[in-house]
């Protein structure tokens, strides 16, 4: 309750509003478990027997504005001092067997309501206005535990809506809980109920979990109760044979140990971040090309040849069928083709034109590369790690001098498309582009020249093209 000082007195406020039209309202679900955490912040859910039409007339003369865009779910939102207010009818929501929406049945009692919700954590309330503490199934308990059950059958849970079973996943992320055994055993028999959920709501807690404070519970989570194979199949892929003769490292907890190095770097490496999707997302999938591309090599040796372009189009299938952005997906793709691309700085010895590639191929995803690279070290080796982390330290100073020098984020050739077009007497269409991309290599190669090289070059190029 303490928790609730600084909400109670608009609550209570909406509370006695509604008491007054004769209708219930209490403060709900995820309010309630993260006031309890002490991570209340300005989002607050209601839920209330008031009909979705009623509630909207009440908020109209209470809120500073409203919306109404999940009234036929039930869902009424406003807008008030600084706080974005959510008010749901009671309901029971379900799944038709053959469906892949949810059908919502409205209730009448706030047991109800509770009962039908995902998890105890969620299923507790406090009653307005008359601060009211309810909980009937055992929620404190389980919070305080760190345990996460449903307050009925988990099958009749996750019958209800199959998307639960991801969401015991996110919750083992975000809050770093454990999963109770009777719940764990129902996902996996269950598992190929969530066929029927969209691909928009599966991303949306996919994202949800990789975004939470321990990713890797969650996606454990997930591969052991076979639930990956409708969300991320290519994840469990990565639990590739290893035999007596032929030796490589574990990829799947490879892969798990980088995005925990990922995360931690969103941190601890310049520049700093908050969670970062596409960064977790890139650590996750950045070897998911290695089983299509292993061969297994005379003497025992493994190789993966060409694994980041395989892997780079395997994400992008994967990123697009879960209906994320183009923007995600590329920025995501573009990351897992180059996560190898400093392997051959190891030695230290690229050149000047070798490190202006690399600045313009990763492109805006420079500092997110810097970050996966550094994470896809995961030797046990000191001696190595040091020598990779020397290798990558030398690299980010060698392009900081050089983006100081020559502005590597922006190189253009020293000519642009007009120059070209004047100099050489021809109009816009390929020959424009192709100079211009004879001039782009020479920058790439030495760095900015004076305009009348520049000119002297590419009329030289012009000539030997034609003749």
């Amino acid at each position: 309750m303490d928790a609730l000082a600084d909400v109670l007195p608009l609550a209570c406020d909406l509370g006695e509003r509604f008491a007054e039209q004769g209708y219930e309202l209490a403060l709900v679900g995820g309010s309630v478990r993260d006031a309890m955490l002490g991570r209340l912040g300005n989002d607050l859910d209601f839920t209330t027997n008031a009909r979705p039409e009623a509630v909207l007339r009440l908020l109209n003369r209470w809120a500073e504005s409203t919306w109404d865009i999940g009234i036929r779910f039930g869902t009424v939102g406003a807008l008030k001092d600084g706080y974005q207010v959510e008010i749901t009818t009671y309901r029971a929501e379900s799944y038709d067997v053959e469906s892949r929406k949810p059908v919502v049945d409205f209730g009448d009692t706030l047991a109800e309501d509770l009962i039908r919700r995902d998890f105890t954590i969620n299923a507790m309330a406090v009653t307005l206005p008359d601060v009211g503490f309810v909980d009937l199934h055992g929620g404190v308990a389980d919070l305080g535990a760190g345990l996460l059950r449903t307050p009925g059958r988990p099958e009749d849970s996750f019958d209800d809506d199959p998307l639960r079973m991801m969401r015991a996943a996110r919750f083992a992320s975000q809050l770093e809980m454990t999963v109770a055994p009777e719940a764990v055993a129902a996902m996996t028999a269950m598992a190929d109920r969530l066929a029927i959920v969209s691909a928009e709501r599966i991303r949306d807690e996919l994202s949800k979990l990789l975004l939470g404070e321990d990713p890797r519970r969650g996606l454990t989570l997930l591969v052991d109760t076979r639930l990956t194979q409708y969300v991320l199949p290519e994840l469990p892929a990565l639990k590739l044979e290893i035999d007596e003769h032929h030796h490589h490292k574990d990829v799947y907890e490879h892969s798990l140990t980088v995005l925990a190095q990922a995360i931690e770097l969103e941190t601890t490496h310049q520049p700093m971040s908050n969670p970062d999707l596409v960064l977790r997302l890139a650590a996750l999938l950045h070897d998911i090309g290695k089983p299509k591309t292993r061969r297994f090599e005379d003497g025992g040796g493994v190789s993966f040849h060409h694994h980041e372009v395989v892997g780079a189009k395997l994400a992008r299938k994967r990123l697009r069928a879960l209906r994320y952005s183009n923007e995600i997906v590329d920025q995501v793709c573009l990351l897992v083709e180059l996560h190898l691309r400093f392997h051959g700085y190891s030695s230290g010895q690229w050149t000047d034109a070798a490190v202006r590639r690399y600045v313009r191929d990763a492109g805006d995803q420079l500092t997110r590369l810097h970050k996966l690279t550094r994470a896809d070290c995961t030797t046990r080796n000191r001696r190595k790690a040091a020598a990779l982390r020397a290798s990558y330290d030398s690299l980010e100073d060698r392009i900081a001098v050089l983006s100081e020098e020559e502005e590597l984020r922006s190189i253009r050739p020293d000519l642009d498309g007009n120059d070209i077009m004047e100099l050489l007497g021809i109009g816009p269409g390929r020959d424009v582009g192709d100079a211009y991309k004879f001039l782009l290599e020479r920058r790439l190669d030495r760095g900015p020249v004076e305009p009348d090289e520049a000119k002297a070059e590419l009329l030289q190029w012009w000539d030997d093209r034609n003749s």
